[in-house]
């Protein structure tokens, strides 16, 4: 345990992390925006392209690929849990002295929440919402396997994908207050479902009920409710560090949840209404909803 610890929340290049825009790897708005473009372009070209040269839903065989893509997210995910919560602890323990200067923040939980001001994108936390930052170019590579499986891409997948690397940008360049927390939902979100989308890429049973849609609706909720808890201590304690990234940042999930629930409601009435009319089939029904797990699994 001493050994984890020290890898992940007190090795010289953790604890001496500091993020620059002239030093660290895809910190600049150039790169930024360039790699959100190419990966538009990319998609949809090679959507376009998949559409005029293969059969009407006819997809390319991809083998074990997906399965190794989800296995890796699931490890890293897990990693940067491990890493952003040794790393927090050990923050929090060096950093008392700083709250009762500020008087902005007095528990571990408002720290979660709210930055006090003046707080700059260096040492442990930092250096792991940098990973984690790194990491959302591994999910872009999800886009890539839905086209060649299922010849599906829809304009609410290339937003999200595109927002949420734009919001990982945004914490660490305004050091945007809420963002440990964010990171250990979402990381602790993706280690459970790109596991069981490995689990089910190797053939192994499907839950009876749409698990990954259902786990991103759990995460949509907490992080309304933590958004509502920033923007309370910002007026109670004095402020919180990074706020004119939080605001554009909370309009962007605002954006991303409308655009969820209009898909997951609709998907939901469209199953309710397909299960009203084949109820007269029985069994042939659950192999049929089975079936369609799987596929939605994959496309999602």
């Amino acid at each position: 345990m001493q050994s984890v610890k020290y890898y992940l929340s007190e090795h010289p290049s953790i604890v001496n992390f500091r993020w620059s825009n002239t030093q660290t790897f895809g910190s600049t708005w150039s790169f930024l925006f360039s790699s959100i473009s190419v990966y538009v372009l990319a998609a949809t070209t090679l959507h376009s392209f998949l559409s005029h040269i293969l059969p009407k839903r006819r997809g390319v065989p991809l083998g074990p690929i997906p399965a190794i893509h989800s296995i890796c997210i699931s490890l890293i995910s897990a990693v940067i849990f491990i890493g952003i919560l040794l790393s927090s602890v050990a923050d929090i323990h060096d950093t008392r002295w700083f709250w009762r200067r500020t008087k902005t923040i007095t528990t571990p939980f408002q720290w979660f929440l709210c930055f006090p001001l003046g707080t700059r994108a260096s040492g442990r936390v930092f250096f792991w919402s940098y990973i984690f930052y790194l990491s959302r170019f591994l999910h872009l590579l999800r886009t890539f396997f839905i086209i060649l499986r299922r010849r599906k891409l829809t304009f609410f997948h290339l937003f999200n994908q595109s927002i949420l690397l734009f919001m990982s940008f945004l914490w660490l360049e305004f050091c945007q207050s809420f963002q440990v927390l964010a990171i250990l939902l979402s990381t602790l979100l993706y280690s459970v479902v790109y596991g069981y989308r490995f689990w089910t890429e190797i053939g192994l049973p499907t839950a009876c009920f749409s698990f990954v849609v259902n786990c991103q609706v759990v995460l949509l909720g907490c992080n309304l409710v933590c958004h509502f808890g920033v923007l309370f201590l910002h007026f109670v304690k004095g402020g919180c560090n990074g706020m004119g990234a939080w605001g554009f940042n909370s309009v962007l999930n605002a954006v991303i949840l409308c655009l969820f629930l209009d898909f997951y409601f609709k998907k939901h009435l469209k199953k309710g209404k397909v299960g009203n009319n084949s109820g007269h089939a029985g069994g042939s029904s659950s192999a049929r909803y089975r079936r369609r797990s799987v596929s939605e699994l994959k496309g999602e």
